[in-house]
């Protein structure tokens, strides 16, 4: 499929860390991956972690007229994630995205939200160090100390600074290695 087709979802909420949020959008777009940058509470700027503003695209509730997507993408960040959890529109996405077997990508403390809503329950998943025993309460997934973890459409990482990884991971996923790799190239990353 080509990338022109292609569809994320990033459901950003206030708090949200924005490395988390900016560094997988714009590796999604170079790879040519159509974003919509959702703010969970509607169209205006979303205040992030560290007091950057971010203008989404759409809110959240015009973005999920537009689905299905091929990715939903969950950033961290600690307040983030926690609007991530009490959010029902987000739980419905999910839930939506999860019933048809679509990718659902998280990354930090956003996997808080999975456990929130009720989603991907046995996989294996990845968290920020200071998240895992949140995630772990329950005994709902297999924990990983990867950077990057894959479990069926379940895609987790760390934090802040596996976030070109993660990124890169889901620009693999929906379009193959070879346009991870035309991607990554130019970007100077250390291997």
């Amino acid at each position: 499929m080509a990338a022109a087709s292609r569809r994320a979802l990033l459901l950003l909420a206030e708090g949200a860390e924005e490395m988390e949020a900016v560094i997988p959008a714009d590796l999604l777009r170079r790879a040519g991956v159509s974003v919509t940058v959702a703010g969970v509470s509607g169209k205006g700027p979303v205040r992030c972690s560290r007091d950057v503003l971010i203008c989404p695209d759409a809110s959240l509730e015009d973005a999920r007229k537009q689905g299905p997507f091929d990715v939903v993408l969950l950033p961290g960040g600690n307040l983030g994630a926690q609007n991530l959890c009490q959010s029902p529109a987000v739980k419905e996405v999910l839930k939506d995205q999860d019933a048809r077997k679509g990718l659902i990508a998280a990354i930090c403390a956003g996997p808080t939200a999975l456990l929130a809503h009720g989603i991907g329950f046995g996989r294996k998943v990845t968290t920020h160090p200071l998240a895992k025993d949140k995630m772990m309460s329950g005994d709902h997934y297999k924990y990983s100390e990867n950077r990057v973890e894959k479990d069926g459409h379940i895609l987790t990482s760390r934090g802040p600074g596996t976030s070109f990884e993660f990124g890169l991971a889901i620009v693999e996923e929906l379009l193959g290695k070879e346009v991870a790799a035309q991607v990554k190239a130019p970007l100077v990353l250390k291997d």
